[in-house]
């Protein structure tokens, strides 16, 4: 179903357009929001207790690759609890501008919507930054061990990440893209994404700290002021994305696109140009 706030040049008036998608839709961006804030408060819990020398955790676990990986089955598993949490399913948990560029060039949301989505995204993770220093004190946080979860490029540099970093975005969109648009295998979307943001933050992490996501970046690097590299991740992640979207519809198609929620197979409301009730029924 096609939203009634197009902005093409047929409707109304950009300013206009703006604002009965905002005041229409604001539920869903402040979701975004959250899902994202809740994301950051996750990623900063387990950095601390992995991390932190005073920490029994860390003292505990002397095998660095070993709480990597015990990182990233946490952040995959905060993944999975998002995007099936009740707002992930109305939101349709895209938590990362990057997603919602991509679902904008799939025509699958509207531009208004994307842009608030994007907004609600950066603010909610520096938001969710700002939480986690409060609830787990900035000495902590701000640890050079921790450091606000930063991602910065690992000892290969810049160019380096930069491939990293358009790599695993690819791989994450296609995955989304080849499952979330086949109505049988919809609903485990959710479980493959966390699944992959799990494996990559034990394996690609060490090359740019893996974020594949522009506002988790800033997120951190805003209170941290650490702000190496941070082109890269504003620039690879939405590439990769990109550069996915056009591969699955070299192979499948416009039609095959059913809408942009990673979980479909729910009754939460859809703002999107939704075909997926039609073609799953």
């Amino acid at each position: 179903m096609q939203s009634q706030y197009s902005t093409t040049l047929h409707g109304p008036a950009p300013i206009i357009a703006a604002w009965r998608a905002l005041a229409s839709h604001w539920p869903e961006y402040l979701m975004e929001a959250a899902g994202l804030g809740l994301f950051m408060i996750s990623a900063c819990v387990f950095v601390v207790l992995l991390e932190h020398p005073s920490s029994l955790i860390h003292q505990t676990l002397s095998d660095a690759t070993l709480r990597r990986i015990l990182i990233g089955l946490a952040m995959g598993l905060t993944a999975i609890g998002i995007i099936y949490s009740p707002f992930g399913k109305r939101s349709g948990a895209h938590l990362n501008p990057a997603v919602s560029i991509t679902f904008w060039r799939l025509g699958k949301i509207e531009g208004w919507d994307a842009l608030f989505y994007i907004i609600a995204q950066f603010l909610g993770g520096a938001a969710g930054v700002f939480l986690a220093t409060l609830l787990l004190s900035r000495m902590l946080v701000a640890d050079a061990t921790v450091n606000y979860v930063v991602t910065v490029p690992g000892a290969g540099g810049a160019w380096v990440a930069f491939a990293a970093e358009a790599a695993i975005s690819f791989g994450l969109m296609l995955v989304v893209l080849i499952v979330s648009n086949r109505p049988r295998l919809n609903r485990y979307t959710g479980i493959f994404a966390g699944m992959l943001i799990a494996a990559y933050i034990s394996l690609e992490a060490p090359l740019s700290g893996m974020s594949m996501n522009p506002a988790r970046t800033v997120a951190s690097a805003v209170h941290a002021d650490v702000w190496t590299g941070a082109w890269l991740y504003f620039i690879a992640p939405p590439l990769g994305m990109l550069l996915a979207a056009e591969v699955y519809l070299l192979w499948r198609g416009y039609g095959s696109v059913l809408c942009c929620k990673l979980h479909h197979e729910n009754d939460s409301r859809c703002i999107f140009r939704c075909r997926y009730q039609t073609c799953a029924g």
